[in-house]
């Protein structure tokens, strides 16, 4: 099984990496987990909606050319919501089904471009609340390390 995080932006702070490199390091016994990062947008604060939507669709189509197969995941607050076992659940699925590459993409401050979410196969939400990119990167990782755990039949804390 291939994972790949497509995302925008990189960390900086080290607590992050740190925090990221640690669970790249758990997962990696039961998948080949890869990050691929894309250049964000800079933009001022108060962008209008049309300019908004342009930095979306210029870091959209970054993101696009790092998707190149697989079944394609998009955070978004309008995704589905699971818990951690039906992500579990949805995850052991697609294996079985013939997804041996899956590709979840968490877009920059503004959220997801038209297009990534029209390319996306599913949409995946976490909460109605925004996160930090970089912090969402670590909840990412860690709910599909614990998706593997729960496959598993591993213990993990609750």
């Amino acid at each position: 099984m291939k994972i790949t995080i497509a995302c925008v932006g990189k960390i900086k702070e080290r607590f992050f990496s740190e925090a990221v490199n640690e669970y790249l390091k758990r997962l990696s016994r039961f998948a080949d987990v890869a990050v691929a990062e894309v250049a964000d947008e800079k933009a001022p604060e108060n962008l209008s909606p049309a300019q908004a939507e342009a930095v979306k669709d210029r870091e959209g189509e970054r993101l696009l050319k790092r998707i190149k197969d697989g079944y394609v995941i998009a955070l978004a607050i309008d995704g589905k919501r699971m818990t951690s076992p039906a992500l579990s659940e949805f995850l052991s699925k697609k294996m079985t089904e013939g997804a041996s590459h899956i590709v979840f993409v968490i877009g920059g401050s503004l959220g997801l471009g038209k297009a990534v979410l029209e390319r996306a196969d599913s949409r995946l939400s976490f909460s109605d609340m925004t996160f930090p990119h970089q912090l969402m990167r670590v909840i990412l990782l860690e709910q599909i390390y614990r998706s593997f755990k729960i496959a598993a039949k591993e213990p993990y804390h609750k």
